[in-house]
């Protein structure tokens, strides 16, 4: 009895054993003619596998591509398209830059205090109020996600003023902050919401 671990390794084990054969077959073949003659039946049988990529575009030229790999690139054959090199296939990407930013208070993120800091550039002064009004309540929210006590209003307002290089003098004057209570009211509301849908769920299973 022959063992599939006795075989040759499969390169391209979505076409099974039967299509490798088939190319390992027309790379014996002499005649170049006739060998280039059984390659294009080999790619007629490797396309009508996937029936539903044939509208995939650049569908032909990836089975010519994938025939040139199962022959490890030894099939002596004029090819109609240039085909992927080893090379290239072996290559690796560029290296990602990461973004390497010392984030001083980490409950508020990279972008909220870049929100903060853009709100003061706006030309209108009341639309700088309206939103610098909108980020401190988020930032008094995301405080309160870290620290469940209540938050003293003046440390917002000492936030903000460092955060604009004092270009935008916070207080009780020019922000008005919901109460603490009003945050952990809403949070604990939405945990119910999302704990009655758990367990309607649950319960339809």
């Amino acid at each position: 009895m022959e063992y599939y671990t006795t075989k040759n390794k499969l390169i391209l084990t979505e076409y099974g054993r039967n299509i490798q054969q088939m190319v390992e077959y027309a790379m014996t073949i002499e005649d170049r003619a006739e060998r280039t003659r059984c390659v294009k039946t080999i790619i007629n049988i490797m396309g009508n596998l996937f029936p539903h990529l044939r509208d995939v575009n650049d569908f032909k030229h990836k089975l010519w591509d994938h025939l040139a790999m199962m022959s490890n690139y030894q099939l002596d054959i004029d090819y109609p398209y240039e085909v992927v090199k080893p090379d290239t296939l072996q290559s690796k990407p560029d290296k990602m830059p990461y973004p390497n930013r010392n984030i001083k208070d980490r409950h508020y993120g990279n972008n909220l205090p870049r929100f903060v800091k853009a709100a003061t550039e706006l030309s209108d002064p009341e639309q700088t109020d309206k939103l610098m009004g909108i980020l401190a309540n988020q930032m008094k929210k995301y405080v309160l996600t870290w620290n469940k006590d209540n938050v003293e209003d003046q440390r917002i307002y000492n936030d903000i003023i460092e955060m604009t290089d004092g270009k935008f003098q916070a207080n009780e004057n020019s922000i008005k902050l919901k109460e603490s209570k009003e945050f952990t009211t809403t949070n604990n509301n939405n945990n119910k919401k999302k704990q009655n849908w758990n367990n309607h769920k649950n319960n339809k299973k």
